[in-house]
């Protein structure tokens, strides 16, 4: 293949939501492109993008995947990405790398909750946006009403460049508002018949035409003064005003299509080439010490792992962005996160599954290498000389939807951990990790969607049978008032005996709280506990009652009851211990024996001692249609939910609320219910609080009938 200069190549990415037709558009631009010389289609299960089993079985994308096409000599890069918001992690890799997104929207439907979420990952990664309306053939298409909600949710910025002329069935038709002309095309797509507005578009062609010069004007200043002196821009004028709007954000331009029979592809294709940023025309990207690089083939080597997949045959396969400099085949480059040298064995350019070999790749392309050593995802590969700092990641959203997970056949074990690790590398939006606290494996990920892809994987390739089940709350204990206890342990057994025995005072921990008068402090450990909150540990033995050496031993034995708290056995925390007085045996005491009669003792004035079980509390913000509020604040209050407060956001409702975390459970399966699939949400820890007395009770019992379970 031809090597494409940096200025010869255009980097798109196909967003939206499931349906909308991104898979379908990508096909017929790799035909137009005579890329394949057959369309393929998803009723099929034959297109170059969806060919993974789980895909063709499912008929939606679940990964992105990576294409090209060429148009007038220049090379266009395609990342067709799966629409459901489950994956929303493969859209903003695409866009980190994207220098255009091409946001998809269903005629039929009009914007729907994924388009939504899709144009959010835009504005997220400050990515340009064009519109394509697709889908115009069917009889349920209605261009007007589109168009009119797409400015409604996403302003004025929303400028149409083309509308069709028939939409429904036999749409063939559209009038191009750059071109000022009417192109007809052949059901099955080709270049355009080019024919003259007729009289009856006229009026509303040159109404819309004047507004996209207007915004198209407004893309610079030079351009501004053109247009007020002539009161309109040439057409390489008006192209430049739509790159540059591009750029900022400033004009969201909207096309026509209907992918299946092939309809106005050729003249996105077109558009795409002519009128939107080359990868050395957008801002640059920059390391994580302030270097810029803008795709300059001048500058040292350097570029961007975006994505990771495992293939069949191939192994670990890395996708990459150059931006800078060549990557040749045989080039060592350095991975500044490990400091270790990468030698790129073998370059490939890839359309789906198909791959072809190339020498090299030049600042700006897109393309892939395999049998990297220890590379992942976001991951920055340098010239030597430049190789004390990589690129800046790109955001990784935060889990929505948390499982516990085991193998239902204990052999399967670790087994299972290696493969969920291995999910982890090519989809880094599921977090996988054991809870020693919970003891339970824990999955995140983005929703019960995304889950149910992982249990697919496990059942079909790696034969994995799994269960899963909530995970449990990471509970801790504490206590509100003081309490005095002892304990004696004495054991006899033929020989050496065991004897020790603590009397110790329990009180809560709480800044600026005071030592009690009538027992005095000889010396104190304050220790920070790992799960939160503090233990403070105060010797206060006089006349030698307890040996300082069996202090420790004590100090242990109580850390080991707070590590499985006596209520139902949650971390405890927040805790000031007094040791004042015991006993000991010249021959029979030793540190398990001072270690039991303290943790024994410890549990016995915690029992005492007010306790009480405090509860993880997140703050939730959810973001929803204005008309679905009131369901969705009665479900929160539902869920023990404190309402902080409320923000007006376009068309949406912002709410912030406090909610425990045992009342978030499948919160995004009962959002997306509420709201269809509208409403959006993120959560982050703001405290432990305790729970209300009824939870208490309930949880208190619940732990007992466990304990009788497992005895």
């Amino acid at each position: 293949m031809k090597v494409y200069q940096t200025n010869e190549i255009r980097n798109i990415a196909l967003i939206g939501g499931a349906k909308s037709g991104k898979t379908t558009i990508a096909e017929s631009m790799l035909f137009e492109g005579k890329v394949i010389n057959r369309k393929g289609s998803v009723d099929d299960k034959n297109t170059v993008s969806d060919y993974r089993p789980i895909e063709t079985e499912r008929q939606n994308s679940v990964h992105s995947t990576l294409l090209y096409t060429f148009y007038n000599n220049k090379k266009i890069n395609i990342i067709d990405n799966p629409g459901f918001s489950d994956f929303i992690g493969e859209t903003i890799a695409a866009l980190s790398v994207a220098d255009t997104a091409v946001l998809v929207v269903n005629g039929q439907s009009g914007v729907e909750a994924t388009t939504e979420t899709a144009y959010r990952q835009t504005e997220l990664m400050n990515s340009p946006v064009v519109f394509t309306v697709n889908q115009m053939d069917h009889h349920g298409a209605n261009f007007n009403e589109t168009v009119n909600a797409l400015k409604e949710y996403f302003g004025d910025k929303v400028t149409v460049v083309q509308y069709p002329v028939n939409p429904g069935e036999g749409f063939d038709t559209i009038i191009d508002l750059v071109y000022m002309k009417m192109l007809k095309f052949k059901d099955g797509g080709g270049e355009p018949e080019v024919l003259d507005i007729p009289e009856s578009e006229k009026a509303k062609a040159d109404e819309l035409h004047l507004k996209l010069i207007e915004n198209a004007a407004e893309g610079s200043e030079e351009l501004m003064e053109k247009y007020f002196e002539n009161d309109t821009l040439s057409l390489e004028d008006m192209r430049e005003g739509i790159r540059l709007g591009l750029m900022t954000r400033a004009i969201f331009p909207v096309m026509v299509t209907s992918a299946k029979h092939g309809i106005g592809i050729t003249r996105l294709m077109d558009f795409v080439v002519k009128s939107c940023p080359a990868p050395n025309d957008v801002e640059g990207k920059k390391t994580t010490d302030g270097r810029e690089f803008n795709c300059n083939p001048e500058d040292p080597t350097a570029l961007f792992i975006w994505k990771t997949s495992i293939e069949h045959h191939l192994g670990e396969v890395s996708y990459f962005k150059v931006y800078g400099g060549e990557v040749h085949e045989g080039q060592d480059l350095i991975n500044p996160r490990t400091g270790n040298k990468e030698r790129i064995s073998q370059l490939y350019v890839v359309n789906g599954k198909n791959r072809e070999k190339v020498e090299k790749v030049v600042a700006g392309d897109i393309a892939t290498t395999i049998k990297l050593k220890d590379v992942r995802t976001n991951d920055s590969l340098m010239d030597p000389k430049i190789a004390s700092a990589g690129f800046e990641p790109f955001p990784i959203p935060e889990p929505l939807y948390t499982v516990a997970i085991k193998a239902v056949n204990s052999a399967d074990d670790e087994k299972l951990g290696a493969v969920l690790n291995e999910m982890h590398k090519t989809d880094p939006t599921i977090i996988v990790e054991y809870s020693r606290e919970l003891k339970q494996q824990l999955v995140k990920t983005q929703g019960e969607f995304h889950l149910n892809t992982i249990k697919w994987y496990l059942d079909n390739e790696h034969k994995i049978e799994v269960e899963t089940k909530p995970p449990k709350v990471p509970y801790r204990e504490t206590i509100t008032k003081t309490a005095n206890a002892s304990y004696r342990h004495k054991k006899q057994s033929g020989g050496a005996g065991q004897f020790g025995e603590v009397h110790l005072r329990v009180m809560p921990y709480h800044e600026g709280y005071k030592d009690p008068t009538d027992i005095p402090v000889r010396g104190t450990d304050v220790h920070d506990l790992p799960w939160g909150g503090k233990l403070v540990f105060n010797n206060c033995i006089v006349g030698g009652a307890i040996d300082s050496r069996f202090m420790p031993a004590i100090l242990k034995g109580i850390m080991e009851r707070m590590e499985e708290g006596p209520l139902t056995g949650s971390y405890a925390r927040d805790i000031v211990v007094y040791i004042y007085d015991g006993k000991m045996h010249p021959v029979d005491s030793n540190e398990i024996s001072f270690k039991l009669a303290g943790r024994n003792a410890f549990s016995e004035a915690f029992k005492q001692a007010g306790p009480k079980i405090m509860e993880p509390v997140y703050d939730v913000e959810v973001i929803v249609p204005e008309e679905m509020m009131g369901a969705v604040m009665t479900d929160l209050q539902g869920r023990r939910a404190m309402i902080m407060g409320m923000d007006a956001k376009g068309k949406n409702q912002i709410i912030r609320a406090r909610v425990p975390l045992a009342e978030m459970q499948r919160y995004a399966t009962s959002l997306s219910s509420l709201t269809s699939g509208r409403g959006v949400f993120s959560m982050k820890f703001a405290e432990y609080a305790q729970v209300p007395s009824d939870v208490q009770e309930k949880l208190l019992k619940e732990y007992e009938a466990q304990q009788q379970e497992e005895e």
